[in-house]
This record gives C-alpha cells, structure tokens and sequence, in this order.
C-alpha cells in the first residue's frame, strides 16, 4: 500500500513537472509576432525616446527588490524571457507597462467557518495558510487576483476537508487534516504560479452544550477511576490487617506493645486529652469471658 502511494505520488509530481514546463514555454513569449502595426508603433516609441533621450532615460529606468520581480507587457504580449529581476531592467515607455509581484512568504487567516461533522455536529474552525509565488508570470496571466483566489479556496477547501470528518478525527488527526488540505490547495494552485507551503488549523470551537456534556462526560469518568482505586487501597488495606493481626496473635506481648505505642501517640499529639490505661490482660480476660 505505502509502495504504490509513494508511486502515485511520484507520477502526480512528473505530470505536475510536465505541465509547468508546458506553461512556461507558453508564457515565454519567445514566438512573441506585434505585426506590423505593431513594429511601426515600437519605431515610433524608439525614435521618440531618440529625441528626449535624458527624460526617456528617467521614465524607462526601473529598479525591483530582491524578493520582487517585473512582468512586462509590450503592446498587451508577454516579453520574451519571462519576468525581470531582482535589480534594473529597461522598458520602452510609450509600448511597455510592467506589474511587480513580491516572492515572498504571504500568510492570512482563514475566516471561522461553520461547519457540519460526519457525525452531525456543528463546530467552527479557522486556520492560516501560508504560500509563495513560484512564477512571476503565471501569476499574473493566469489569475485576476492571486491572492483573493487563494484566500477563497482555502475557506471551501476547510469546509469540503472537516465535512467528511468525524469530531474525534477532527480533534485528534489535526496534522494529518492539515497536510491533506495543503496538499488541495497545492495542486489547486499550481496553474496560478502558487505554492502552499504550510497550512495550520488554528482552533476548533464547539458549542457551550457540547462543551458541558463533554465535560460531564469526562468528571464521571475521573470519579468512576477514583472509586475504583479507593475500593482497590481498601482492599489492600485489609489484606495488610489481617497479615497484621495474624503475625500479632502469635505473640501476645505484640499488642500489649502496640497498646502502648498507642497510647504515646495520642499523648503526643492531643495534649488536652485524659488517658486512663488498662492493662491489656485486663482487658483479654473480660474478651475471654
């Protein structure tokens, strides 16, 4: 079973591999054809750019950070080469606009959602997600609004996730619900440039109701435990006596003995208190009689 998983898996990842670098080449725009209106219009720019070069120069200049990058757009195509960065990059001001795109780590929360169990109960759970973008280019061709899509799959992925859960998978099996939806959102994602790097539920709240027959639950529980261990100690306890009172009754001077020491502890203790001792034999004898 663990073979053919880890042969499934491997398979998704190759096709997975296949269909980025059939994008890729999609996005490269290496067969990028303007026409000829198009030609005329970049000659136009050029030569313009030609007579006010200083200002051109200033206009056509850009700078991304290192953890950005530059897809550029010449007449509404995709530049050849993918998107430009991190560092300085030259556009042709009147033809070309760019969009810049930040790399890094983004994290959000998910919204509490309510939601139905396997077994009918009604919970409500967030989360947070954390993803990247991959690719610049993907994520600005393919997509309107990365974010605002990834954000809205991730609510419906929680929702579709815990709805065929029971409430002790979902309180139990929290890492195990967590790398299944990261691993949803993953291959969802991935046409859009995006990687879900991490998903995390956050807190799982149940109804005051529920909260109170669970913990009802749990007290009768612990007292049911403690009745047992109780009955158990004086079921050892009275073993012990009788042993003691066996080993006693072989040696008479043994109680006189722990008559005595008795009787010194009482004395210690509760110094208020009027102690008349008997002699033990005394008191055998009256037994006896």
């Amino acid at each position: 079973m663990s073979l053919g998983r880890n042969t499934a898996n491997k398979e998704r990842e190759a096709l997975r591999e296949a269909l980025n670098a059939e994008r890729k080449a999609k996005f490269s725009g290496e067969d990028t054809e303007y026409g000829c209106c198009g030609y005329a219009l970049m000659g136009i720019s050029v030569f313009i750019m030609i007579l006010i070069f200083p200002l051109a120069l200033c206009a056509g200049i850009k700078v991304v950070q290192e953890y950005e990058r530059a897809v550029i757009f010449r007449l509404g195509r995709l530049v050849k080469g993918g998107a430009k960065g991190p560092g300085i990059f030259f556009i042709i001001p009147c033809t070309d606009e760019y969009r810049k795109v930040d790399l890094r780590t983004v994290s959000f929360d998910v919204p509490p959602q309510e939601i139905l169990t396997k077994d009918s109960v009604t919970i409500s759970v967030d989360a947070v997600v954390y993803y990247r973008v991959q690719d610049a280019t993907m994520s600005i061709a393919n997509v309107e609004n990365a974010d605002g899509a990834t954000r809205l799959l991730a609510q419906t992925t929680l929702r579709n996730m815990l709805g065929t859960k029971s409430l002790s998978e979902v309180l139990t099996d929290r890492e195990y619900i967590s790398a299944g939806m990261q691993s949803t959102l993953d291959e969802a994602t991935d046409p859009w440039g995006i990687k879900v790097e991490r998903v995390e539920i956050k807190d799982v709240r149940l109804p005051v109701q529920l909260q109170r027959a669970m913990a009802a639950e749990a007290e009768a529980a612990r007292e049911a435990r403690a009745k047992v261990i109780a009955a158990e100690g004086e079921m050892n306890a009275s073993r012990k006596l009788k042993e003691a009172a066996d080993v006693m009754s072989e040696s008479p001077n043994s109680m006189q003995l722990r008559y005595l020491q008795t009787l010194t502890s009482i004395s210690a203790e509760k110094n208020s208190t009027i102690i008349f001792p008997l002699p033990i034999d005394m008191l055998s004898t009256m037994m006896k009689k």
